[in-house]
């Protein structure tokens, strides 16, 4: 099969995974409206009168990761490891993975294989004001 076949094929299986990612499981709450101090970054006229763009950060590049779980392990232990090593981590399995970005925790996901390739797929986003909490804390 040629390179071009096979990209093809895996794009329509990331389409139809995002597609299904796409449809409503259960009914979303609305969302409350911003407190007056995040209204410059709400798209929403300012109070001069101007749109506020956030156009101009869609560019910036940010780290995301996804966590499996963690574990402490001694130098020496580590200087043991070989291929075919396990190591345990804190994780247990079926629990949701942690997405972070920059290292802030912003979701929780499942993993999904599409043409052995791996994915994520949210099942659990972290709202703004439970991000705020945490740094308060």
């Amino acid at each position: 099969m040629s390179e071009d076949v096979t990209q093809a094929i895996e794009e329509d299986d990331w389409a139809a995974a995002m597609a299904e990612q796409a449809e409503p499981a259960k009914p979303v709450e609305q969302a409350k409206p911003a407190p007056e101090i995040f209204k410059e970054f709400s798209g929403a006229p300012a109070g001069g009168g101007m749109a506020s763009d956030i156009d101009f950060i869609l560019d910036i590049p940010v780290l995301l990761t996804v966590e499996l779980g963690r574990t402490k392990i001694a130098i020496k232990n580590l200087l043991q490891l070989a291929q075919g090593s396990v190591v345990e981590l804190d994780g247990m399995a079926g629990e949701p993975m942690d997405v972070l970005v920059n290292g802030c925790l912003i979701a929780q996901g499942e993993v999904v294989v599409v043409n052995d390739k791996f994915g994520v797929r949210l099942t659990d986003i972290i709202t703004p004001a439970e991000r705020i909490k945490k740094l308060n804390k």
